[in-house]
């Protein structure tokens, strides 16, 4: 199944979300303070793992260009290949981002290399980092990962949330864990320039593979167990054995913030970032959203559709639990969240030094050092 067709979180939301989002809302917001804007406008803003705009085709609407303008992201990280996509499939699909970046060469460009993202910056289009959240389009081809990165895939996780040829997903058997393939995938992936992304590892797997990478590692969406106990929020010992490999851990804004049925809020999504950078250290701290670039589930039309992919999720085993609500947090269910995530921590005490390194900058470190 493809991740257009439906996967939790990036691309496939943006099917779900809505494409008529005020882009006025970063510039009118009186909510948010002038130190925070003012760091939001000089600081690259990435974000490790997002849904893109919607296209009309390959053109992007005069209605999507200017809520990229608005939401003021320099880059985001995007999956692509679902979680099972076969191999010609994740091609099609990376062939299509490619030809609506070339489409819209002044609104949107391909990251391949640490530099793109001031180039980025600097003329303000969005940036996008070809990425996978699971290793089943490589099928048991170690070359497979040279040549998707030739493509222009610069992250992959070995697995999604089920066990894989690679390592094993959180919702595996406990004794499910890194193969030798996997190993060797690693290996591969340090040699060639691949960043390792364990955002959906099991805690074997996870152990395994940041002793087997000889680069940073990272985990671009997650969450903290420490402040709400779920497979897919990680250990103070895992956010520790990342930092210490140079790593960068992605918050996300998902259901699993908070213990169900209740929706999480800004609150809850504060909470994760301080215990984060408390463990972590304020250099291996980033946002990874992992929800759609815009806002989404304000229409019926979007729940029912979100209900037909929970449907789709449970029948193949994939889904975790507490994924009983909308996947989005209150309060950064717009373009713009991470501006609102920076004047939080600004109002939070947090220095303007570390939002800086919050917003973006240590996602951009930790890849120079791996690619």
């Amino acid at each position: 199944m493809d991740r257009r067709e439906f996967t939790l979180g990036a691309a496939s939301l943006v099917a779900l979300a809505a494409l008529g989002v005020d882009t006025a809302q970063a510039a009118d917001d009186p909510s948010i303070g002038r130190r925070a804007r003012a760091l939001y406008k000089r600081a690259i803003v990435l974000d490790g793992n997002l849904g893109p705009p919607g296209f009309d085709g390959n053109v992007a609407p005069p209605e999507i260009v200017a809520q990229i303008r608005a939401a003021g992201v320099s880059a985001i990280k995007s999956s692509m290949g679902g979680f099972n996509a076969p191999f010609e499939d994740t091609v099609r699909e990376i062939a299509s981002y490619q030809a609506a970046i070339e489409a819209n060469p002044g609104v949107f460009m391909q990251v391949r290399d640490a530099d793109d993202f001031a180039a980025c910056k600097r003329s303000g289009r969005l940036g996008i980092v070809f990425s996978f959240e699971s290793a089943t389009c490589l099928g048991e081809n170690l070359d497979n990962i040279d040549l998707f990165r030739g493509l222009g895939v610069r992250v992959m996780q070995l697995s999604y949330n089920l066990p894989s040829p690679f390592g094993a997903g959180v919702m595996s058997p406990p004794e499910s864990g890194l193969t030798e393939l996997g190993r060797q995938a690693i290996a591969r992936m340090n040699k060639v320039g691949v960043a390792l992304d364990l955002s959906h590892a099991n805690p074997a797997t996870t152990r395994a593979a940041l002793a087997a990478s000889t680069k940073p590692v990272l985990m671009t969406h997650g969450g903290c167990s420490a402040v709400h106990p779920h497979l897919r929020n990680k250990t103070d010992e895992q956010l520790r054995a990342l930092a210490d490999k140079g790593g960068v851990f992605g918050i996300f804004d998902l259901f699993y913030l908070a213990p169900s049925p209740r929706q999480p809020t800004l609150d809850d999504y504060l909470a994760h970032m301080a215990h984060a950078l408390d463990v972590c250290g304020e250099d291996h701290v980033g946002i990874g959203s992992d929800s759609s670039f815009g806002t989404a589930f304000t229409t019926a039309e979007e729940r029912d559709g979100w209900d037909k992919v929970q449907q789709q999720r449970h029948a193949t085993g994939v889904a975790a639990p507490e994924e009983d609500r909308y996947p989005y947090t209150e309060g950064l269910n717009r373009p713009d969240r991470a501006l609102v995530i920076a004047d939080a921590l600004l109002r939070r005490g947090y220095s303007e030094r570390v939002v800086e390194k919050v917003l973006g900058a240590n996602f951009v470190r930790a890849f120079r050092e791996i690619w």
